[in-house]
């Protein structure tokens, strides 16, 4: 079994020892591991001595059979750009503080690596979203697991987003920004927004106006095969465009268009887990806080 690790180099401090231990049980199970290069200087301050293969930025099918991010649910969301259309499965370890995507705990480890040892767990399917345009940004991999969003830059007046679903307008946003959500980021800056959750395996999109000028604005959910165009106006000369956690500028006037991309991102989902318990436990959905 070929296990990969990813973490980001700014790994809190705090959470070192958890790491050493996490390796320390990988190579007893005598697992073959392949670490991401930024975890190469975090192993190098720990005086850790064990060699590793290296993940290729190029990794093809088939050349891992599970990859664990060790970190929160941004962590989970970078690993999207080292599996790419793999459909190598991804196990988040939750080192962070919300853990929506990484939602497997530390103390689990060692049951649930014996699940997946054992083929015990099934594969979650998620959406992915592909940003067209024309300009050369993003390295090449513009696609994003929780939304794209296109937002007025620094401290400018709002801006305007004349969008079309397919080839027919739907209206100009006078707003801040617009996110196109998907149902994984459905519970992110969408949701802080007014935007409804989407269950995971709903083939659908939320289109959500950031502090719109029009209160009759509302969030608009979508079928995935639709194709948005967005075509921005505003008196600032550029604006910015993310996808998850990476921003790029693009000029006013420019046209850019969102749609499903071509594959899926594989989750891993262990026995007893459920997006159900997930809303429950990370949302505090049914629990009485007036005592």
């Amino acid at each position: 079994m070929k296990v990969g690790v990813y973490a980001r180099h700014s790994v809190n401090p705090n959470h070192s020892e958890y790491i050493r231990i996490f390796f320390d049980y990988l190579n007893d199970q005598n697992v073959d591991i392949a670490i991401h290069p930024q975890l190469i200087q975090k192993l190098n301050e720990l005086n850790y001595s064990h060699e590793y293969d290296v993940i290729s930025p190029t990794l093809q099918p088939g050349q891992l059979d599970v990859l664990v991010s060790l970190g929160g649910d941004g962590t989970v969301l970078d690993t999207l750009s080292i599996v790419k259309d793999t459909q190598i499965p991804v196990l988040g370890i939750n080192l962070g503080r919300f853990g929506f995507l990484a939602n497997s705990r530390q103390e689990e480890f060692a049951k649930n690596f014996a699940e997946i040892k054992a083929g015990n767990f099934k594969i979650e399917k998620r959406l992915v979203i592909e940003l067209v345009c024309n300009a050369d940004i993003f390295d090449d991999f513009p696609f994003g697991l929780n939304d794209i969003v296109v937002q007025k830059k620094d401290t400018s007046s709002m801006i305007t987003v004349h969008t079309k679903i397919n080839t027919e307008p739907l209206n100009s946003y006078w707003s801040d920004g617009l996110i196109v959500a998907t149902p994984t980021g459905s519970t992110g800056y969408s949701l802080s927004c007014g935007g409804p959750i989407l269950y995971p395996g709903t083939s659908s999109l939320v289109v959500t106006p950031i502090a719109p000028h029009n209160l009759s604005v509302r969030p608009l959910v979508i079928g995935d095969h639709n194709e948005l165009t967005f075509e921005v106006e505003g008196r600032g000369d550029d604006f910015l465009i993310t996808i998850d956690s990476r921003s790029a500028s693009l000029p006013k006037g420019s046209t850019v268009k969102v749609k499903r991309a071509s594959f899926d991102f594989h989750m891993i989902k262990l026995p007893g887990q459920s997006y159900a318990k997930t809303l429950r436990n990370k949302l505090l959905w049914g629990i009485d806080k007036r005592n």
